[in-house]
């Protein structure tokens, strides 16, 4: 047990006990959704029981049930005129502080239980954000690897027949996630415009030529560097001159590499599915353009980069966190660092950790790092530039304007230093240091609970 977890009375453990039981009892079988909850519980038990209004409430129950789920089947047809058929959600999960905002996932593991997991860590998400968002979540177990643009344009459609139902820019903003890029909200977008009659900002990571905001492709991955960036400045030191692995090589990992560089940092991993890439040199501005063009246009392994830069190495069916380094940058996939790569981590002299992805570390992993100093940035606090920016799209829309990318850029950088300060300001023990996961937890809490309890029982 860690040190985390100690510190709390038997009292303490005892509600703690008791309420995820509760939590378990009511979500048989689902193990993200009921770690993520046990994450955020371990920091705000101690909070609401201090805070007797919460629970008198019963505000941490409340939260961790969704408002509804939405779940339908798609029926498309492929290339061939044979009918194929996908399940679907949404979950709206909380819209105390705004309407239901989080992104549809295409990707054959899409599950209810790994989308009630992203929701209900999008409500703390956009509550960090300061922005008026509720959280939600939606997606479809359809892969559209492999697929061609029609058939992805037949299963999108026929989606949307369903979606559109449920969602609007004052109930439910829905933007790209894994699985859904520019030519799936495309065609998304465009049925629920055919259906409505009308022109609304009701998904966000659009086409620039249609409502999109600049530089919404790279936020999540800046804004990891710039919530990593303030976590170090905030000891006096910087990303400058310092190595970094980075796991993944999609958009958040491409742009946060591309960050770090501008920043004066050094990576020297990326990775997929398949293992990494270690180039002690450094992934150079020039190297990634090679990766972009390698994952975006060619659709190619990561694998393939030892061909073109015969000094850096391949490890087939590796993490990147057995390399030395001074700051991780997770962008991959949850749960990618367990406790064993977190204590090698520690071993080799990490001094912060940023989560570019959701919930890529163990809860174990995630006691190693806070019990052993490390400044750890847990996903709802450091990858909330996407939906930040989403955020900003929503406003560039409802106003009919765009801002240049250095506006969006400056107002991102302003939004993560934010965040950053409410988990100073929740996060900070009686002896000045920061435990990074309880004000994330407690700062995306106060908003939504206090929301919620001027609306009375309901």
């Amino acid at each position: 047990m860690s040190n985390t977890v100690k510190i709390m009375s038997n009292a303490m453990q005892a509600e703690l006990q008791s309420f995820m039981a509760g939590v378990e009892a009511r979500n048989p079988g689902q193990l993200k959704f009921q770690q993520a909850v046990s994450e955020v519980a371990e920091s705000l038990m101690p909070f609401v029981i201090e805070n007797g209004k919460y629970k008198e409430a019963k505000i941490l129950e409340r939260m961790t049930e969704p408002d509804r789920i939405i779940s339908f089947r798609v029926v498309w047809e492929d290339d061939k005129g044979d009918i194929q058929m996908n399940r679907a959600w949404r979950v709206q999960f909380n819209n105390a502080i705004g309407p239901y905002k989080g992104g549809m996932r295409f990707h054959p593991t899409v599950d209810e239980d790994t989308l009630k997991f992203l929701g209900f860590e999008q409500c703390f998400k956009n509550s960090l954000t300061g922005l008026p968002m509720g959280g939600g979540k939606g997606g479809s177990n359809f892969d559209p690897k492999g697929k061609s643009d029609a058939e992805v344009m037949r299963f999108c459609q026929s989606l949307m027949m369903e979606l559109s139902r449920h969602i609007g820019e004052d109930i439910d903003v829905p933007a790209g996630d894994i699985g859904v890029g520019a030519r799936e909200v495309g065609y998304m977008f465009g049925q629920y415009q055919r259906f409505q009659n009308r022109w609304a900002g009701v998904f966000t990571g659009k086409g620039l030529t249609y409502g999109g905001s600049l530089t919404r492709k790279e936020a999540t991955g800046y804004g990891t560097v710039y919530f990593c960036e303030n976590m170090l400045n905030h000891k006096d030191d910087s990303v400058k001159g310092k190595t970094v692995t980075v796991s993944g090589s999609g958009n958040v990992s491409i742009y946060a590499v591309e960050k770090v560089t501008e920043m004066g940092g050094k990576v020297v991993t990326m990775s997929d599915s398949g293992g990494f890439i270690y180039d002690a040199e450094g992934i150079t501005a020039e190297k990634l353009a090679f990766i972009k063009d390698l994952k975006e246009v060619r659709r190619g392994r990561i694998s393939e980069y030892v061909t073109e830069y015969p000094n850096a190495e391949y490890h087939e069916g590796e993490k990147p966190w057995g390399v030395k380094c001074d700051i991780a940058l997770p962008c991959a996939t949850e749960n990618e660092i367990n406790a064993e790569a977190a204590q090698t981590l520690v071993d080799n002299g990490v001094m912060a950790v940023s989560e570019g992805a959701n919930m890529p570390s163990t809860m174990d992993a995630m006691h190693i790092f806070v019990d052993n100093g490390v400044a750890f940035g847990p996903a709802k606090a450091a990858n909330a530039g996407g939906v930040a920016v989403s955020g900003l799209e929503q406003s560039q829309n409802a106003l009919r304007l765009s801002w240049s990318a250095e506006e969006v850029d400056q107002k991102l950088q302003v939004i993560m230093k934010d965040i950053h300060q409410k988990c100073v300001t929740y996060g900070t023990d009686s002896e000045g240091n920061v435990n990074y996961v309880n004000g994330a937890n407690i700062g995306g809490f106060v908003k939504v609970a206090d929301s919620m309890l001027s609306y009375g029982i309901m």
